[in-house]
């Protein structure tokens, strides 16, 4: 069977005790804290963009150049922090760039043009960018040690604290300033960093290179299994392709070839997540003429069932398997976002926005464990890279394609690509299956 069908064919998955241990409990508490806060502080920001926009004076398509910044800052950062934590591991990386986020997103509010908007954005950007590559290489790492598919329940802390952050930033969006609210934000973020930093750095990612079967043949060692790369995990076996060995080059352009088709399905479905967050509510006050209290809860909405969707995700992983699970969750995302975009009336397109987040709920955390998993480290940053660059670049493209047509308009392309996701899922099944020997 291909590796994409089977899930348990694809990582040594299974019930282990390393769940009962109470170290890797507070090591996955803590990560799961700063999946979290990143949700929390992103979703904080974009409940303020209209503000923003309307501070700052930008017309739509300047609105759209200056959060190009934003994307900037993060591609820019993605595939430097990837190496970062290959040197001075995921934790330390991790924090850091949390705080480089809570500070950062305090600056829009004090800037009063698209220039200045775009320029603080690069450094929000950056903080957001590394933030994701970090702790998603961490989480791939705990994942193994798990040996279970939980990579969509961390998420799903993202999808949470977006639901969180967008919620409250739409009850506050008509008492606070957006100077008020995004300097509460860095408070917040500083504080919950300081807390869940100091148990991430206390207690060490367990290394996949680690993750050995429960046996072993008679007579080898666990060190002569580490030294033979056809025994190795995923990840060891990538950085000895890298070197020449187990297979060569072959092999090595076909891992390159498996994180890129794994980057793209995770381009497409960020891309819808990113237009959303960004343009959702601007969409609904705009152009069905919601009160900005109910305009910021349409990515709440979204927020909510994505995050239920990933709540179960480990479930349906081990029901459905993974090719099954990218095809549904990109034609159900499709379905949604083509209601959501071209819904005569707010509460239909609530609606649609709501189908949306649960087509897209699982694709994503999907993309990036299995891209880790083959490369480790590397892996994810250059799935990140993808992902996060079609989440950060799709605001500025639809802010152009808007200008050209009009926001509903716009919108359906988020239909588009995640059917693309799910068209490549299914025709990559063979391409996925595991090499010989």
């Amino acid at each position: 069977m291909p590796t994409l069908n089977k899930i348990r064919t694809a990582t040594p998955w299974g019930r282990s005790n390393a769940t009962v241990d109470p170290a890797i409990r507070r090591l996955r508490a803590a990560l799961t804290l700063f999946f979290a806060l990143d949700g929390f502080i992103f979703a904080g920001w974009v409940v303020r963009i209209p503000a923003i926009k309307q501070q700052t004076g930008a017309s739509t398509g300047d609105l759209g150049l200056a959060l190009l910044g934003v994307s900037a800052g993060a591609v820019a950062t993605m595939m430097v922090t990837g190496r970062l934590c290959q040197r001075f591991g995921h934790q330390p990386m991790t924090v850091v760039a949390a705080i480089v986020m809570s500070l950062s997103v305090a600056l829009p509010a004090h800037t009063h043009s698209a220039l200045a908007l775009g320029l603080v954005l690069l450094v929000f950007g950056a903080g957001y960018g590394g933030l994701n590559v970090a702790m998603n290489s961490a989480a791939v790492d705990l994942v193994a040690a798990l040996r279970r598919p939980v990579m969509p329940t961390f998420h799903a802390a993202f999808s949470l604290g977006g639901m969180l952050g967008a919620g409250l930033g739409g009850l506050v969006a008509g008492r606070l300033s957006a100077t008020t609210h995004l300097t509460t934000l860095t408070a917040c973020g500083l504080a919950l960093t300081a807390f869940a930093g100091r148990a991430l750095l206390a207690h060490p990612v367990p290394r996949r290179q680690h993750e050995r079967p429960a046996t072993t043949p008679r007579g080898r060692s666990p060190q002569a299994d580490a030294a033979d790369p056809a025994r190795r995990p995923s990840s060891a076996r990538a950085e000895s392709v890298e070197r020449g060995g187990f297979g060569g080059q072959a092999a090595a352009r076909r891992t390159r070839r498996l994180v890129a088709v794994f980057g793209l399905i995770a381009l497409c479905t960020a891309y819808g997540e990113g237009a959303l967050a960004d343009w959702g509510a601007l969409h609904l006050e705009q152009d069905l003429d919601a009160h900005p209290g109910l305009a910021a809860a349409g990515y709440s909405v979204f927020a909510a069932t994505m995050t239920i969707g990933r709540l179960s995700g480990t479930a349906l992983l081990e029901r459905l398997g993974q090719t099954r699970a990218l095809v549904a969750g990109g034609a159900t995302a499709a379905t949604g976002m083509l209601v959501g975009s071209l819904a005569p009336t707010v509460w239909l397109a609530l609606l649609g926005f709501a189908v949306t987040g649960l087509g897209l709920a699982n694709i994503f955390p999907i993309a990036i464990e299995r891209a880790g998993a083959l490369n480790g480290p590397s892996g994810v940053a250059t799935a990140s890279t993808f992902g996060y660059g079609g989440m950060l670049c799709g605001p500025p493209a639809i802010g152009f394609v808007a200008d050209w047509f009009s926001l509903p308009t716009a919108l359906t392309t988020v239909a588009l690509l995640a059917a693309v996701a799910a068209v490549v899922a299914y025709a990559s099944r063979n391409a996925l299956r595991p090499p010989a020997g």
